[in-house]
């Protein structure tokens, strides 16, 4: 059974969280899925991760595009994951399921805390999934750093 990881994010915005969530989740040798809520938000994200730095780079794919299935990284709108994901990173707000947590190694829901209605979003998420059972944790970056500030 997985666990839920809420990131509250309150200091670095998504395109270099993610990343660095991105990093750590294919170290532990996880397929990934970003799923998103907008086809134009994944464009961008896509983008963002192809910008990396040089010594840095990412590999990752579109859902939807030749490949997919291989993709160690797979950024999408849709619920499949068809690159056989452990891991799910949900990102705008994208709906996660409790039946989700309890499949995958990780399901990660990142969050912008300076979004008044992302964060509410958020709080439903961490209701719903708590109250199906499902261990989560949530985490803050307020005090400059990451920090553990709950877990069920």
């Amino acid at each position: 059974m997985g666990a839920a990881y809420f990131y509250h994010l309150t200091r670095k915005p998504l395109e270099v969280t993610l990343p660095m969530l991105l990093e750590k989740a294919r170290g532990a040798g996880w397929r990934v899925v970003v799923r998103g809520r907008e086809a134009a938000r994944m464009d961008w994200l896509d983008e963002k991760l192809w910008l990396g730095p040089e010594d840095g780079f990412l590999p990752h794919g579109r859902a939807g595009q030749p490949h997919e299935a291989e993709q160690p990284v797979l950024l999408t709108t849709e619920e499949a994951m068809p690159n056989g994901a452990v891991c799910l990173m949900a990102v705008d707000g994208a709906g996660v399921t409790a039946e989700e947590v309890q499949a995958l190694e990780r399901v990660c829901v990142l969050f912008d805390g300076n979004d008044e209605a992302a964060v509410q979003v958020a709080r439903g998420q961490w209701k719903t999934l708590t109250g199906a059972g499902c261990h989560a944790q949530y985490w803050s970056e307020a005090s400059g750093r990451w920090e553990k500030m709950a877990e069920t």
